[in-house]
């Protein structure tokens, strides 16, 4: 059976963070396929966020976009109550912004810690709790979903691989495994579904200089035993599948997707 026919997400809406580019965009235009609604939110971008609106449209989707700094809690309060305006309640989250400022540990300022913690760790707990307050207001609606509401984080390998250099960043996704495992726990009993995604090597603008670059993107595939860097669709494609009630028994677990970076390759001839 087309599984595009099936659209196993019609008559919900979904809100995608940091959705304006890479990851995001093809999450959003992955739920959108489906059937959900969705928020494009953006932080500084609202030109490319409302292309993405443009794009979904133009394939008979509906979507808004609604500019946030996901790490003020008065700028996710607007966020949802704009989305509430809209599509009148919120069924699925999609905690993707994130963002990376890169020093060497001794030359890591406290504005470069404060910020990445900010985005990638606040921002995922304070969009998290506003959704689960609607979901649990609202409850369940049997007629689109098994469950009152699902929340998937976005996280990195990261999470459990160490990356000197980037020790914030790493932090940042090594809490949002225990956020999302936490409040998976806590949240069980409301019938909230709560899961992560971590990706491996993605093909975004982030790093464009390094999968680009022909002699960069082999070094890095040397750390990806499937032999190639992945597409935001990838990851697209998973967000869809923990979205849906095809997975209503997978509860606070990580999906891995990254072509076995986390298989530390290094170690194949015996380390």
């Amino acid at each position: 059976m087309d599984r595009e026919k099936l659209k196993r997400l019609k008559g919900q809406s979904a809100l995608v963070t940091g959705s304006s580019s890479g990851i995001g965009k093809a999450i959003a235009m992955a739920l959108a396929r489906e059937g959900a609604c969705v928020v494009i939110n953006y932080h500084s971008d609202e030109k490319s966020a409302l292309e993405v609106v443009k794009e979904i449209k133009a394939t008979g989707g509906d979507a808004i976009a609604v500019g946030a700094d996901v790490s003020k809690e008065a700028d996710v309060k607007r966020m949802f109550g704009q989305m509430f305006e809209a599509f009148g309640t919120i069924d699925i989250l999609v905690n993707n912004a994130g963002m990376q400022k890169d020093a060497p540990f001794l030359e890591m300022t406290l504005d470069d810690w404060e910020k990445v913690i900010g985005v990638n760790l606040t921002g995922q707990f304070l969009s998290a709790r506003e959704a689960a307050k609607e979901f649990i207001r609202r409850g369940i609606k049997k007629e689109i979903s098994v469950a009152a509401g699902k929340i998937i984080f976005i996280s990195s390998v990261h999470e459990v691989i160490p990356w000197a250099g980037h020790v914030n960043y790493a932090a940042s996704k090594g809490g949002v495994t225990l956020l999302m495992k936490s409040i998976a726990q806590e949240l069980a009993p409301h019938k909230i579904r709560i899961n992560s995604i971590a990706p491996g090597a993605i093909k975004t603008s982030i790093n464009k200089s390094v999968w680009s670059d022909p002699e960069s993107a082999k070094k890095l595939q040397e750390l990806i035993p499937y032999g190639r860097i992945g597409d935001p669709e990838d990851i697209a494609k998973a967000a869809v599948w923990l979205a849906s009630d095809d997975s209503d028994y997978v509860h606070g677990e990580t999906l891995i997707v990254d072509g076995g970076m986390t298989l530390y390759p290094g170690f194949k001839e015996n380390g």
